[in-house]
């Protein structure tokens, strides 16, 4: 069983659910990151981080913002992995990538999960690639032993659900609102019936984000089925709002978390 899966049983077993924050990587600035990154796992069950994109087609602004953040601070592929390697050196909790095609047709595909291997990623999402078009991604992630993840939607019918999950090597990604990522006041109640419907069908874990933004919702995500719940643009928003007082960024980062990890729990 690989060490994604692992987690999600030893989870189950305990009656809770992963709370899995997302951050862009060397946002504010590289030792910024990498220490609240280091923070923050000590409260978190997975990590999905993001590598800053110059046109990030999925994300809303907050996360557009930290990636401008980022890349003003000098980050590149190279940097990101070299952060992840620091960051391992303080956990060993699993790890998972949100990138973009180009990203990784820039390095090189097999390089870039040479790179990731290396780096003792778990994981990888590319957020424009659909699994149709999945093919040469897939060899060279079997190759490199990283697990593959996919997206499903609210939209996503039963027929596709399985095309998807028969794709996925790692936990199924459940974009909980349609549109581009950030906070919301509101969760559709649509998206948890549709979350509840296709919990039984699936073989493979599912994780819930876009637009998850306190512990309420964490709450009735968890309630609804999934397997973990990924909290972003609610969390960058903290760093965003602290950019000048680092100790404050990182305490309230860490005490936000927190509150999340307690909703997993006996759902």
């Amino acid at each position: 069983m690989n060490p994604l899966l692992t987690k999600f049983k030893a989870l189950e077993d305990n009656v809770e659910r992963a709370l899995i924050p997302f951050l862009v990587l060397g946002d504010p600035d590289y030792k910024t990151s990498l220490e609240l990154l280091t923070a923050i796992a000590k409260e978190a069950d997975m990590l999905e981080l993001g590598f800053a994109f110059s046109d990030p087609i999925a994300d809303g602004k907050t996360v557009q913002a930290a990636d401008q953040r980022a890349l003003k601070a000098g980050m590149t592929t190279e940097k990101n992995f070299e952060l992840i390697k620091e960051l391992r050196k303080e956990t060993d909790i699993p790890i998972n990538l949100l990138v973009y095609a180009n990203l990784v047709y820039q390095q090189g595909i097999g390089k870039f999960f040479r790179l990731a291997q290396q780096a003792k990623v778990d994981s990888v999402l590319i957020a424009d690639v659909p699994p149709e078009e999945s093919n040469e991604f897939e060899i060279k992630a079997r190759k490199y032993k990283i697990q593959l993840i996919f997206m499903v939607s609210p939209l996503t019918n039963k027929e596709r659900l399985q095309k998807i999950e028969n794709k996925t090597t790692g936990f199924i990604y459940y974009v909980a609102r349609l549109g581009v990522t950030g906070a919301k006041e509101d969760l559709k109640e649509r998206s948890l019936k549709h979350l509840k419907e296709i919990k039984p069908l699936l073989r493979k874990p599912i994780c819930v984000g876009f637009g998850i933004s306190n512990k309420e919702q964490v709450r009735k995500v968890a309630e609804a089925g999934a397997d973990g719940i990924i909290v972003g643009s609610a969390l960058i928003k903290i760093i965003e709002q602290n950019l000048n007082k680092k100790e404050d960024l990182i305490q309230l980062s860490v005490a936000f978390v927190k509150e999340l990890k307690e909703a997993t729990r006996y759902v």
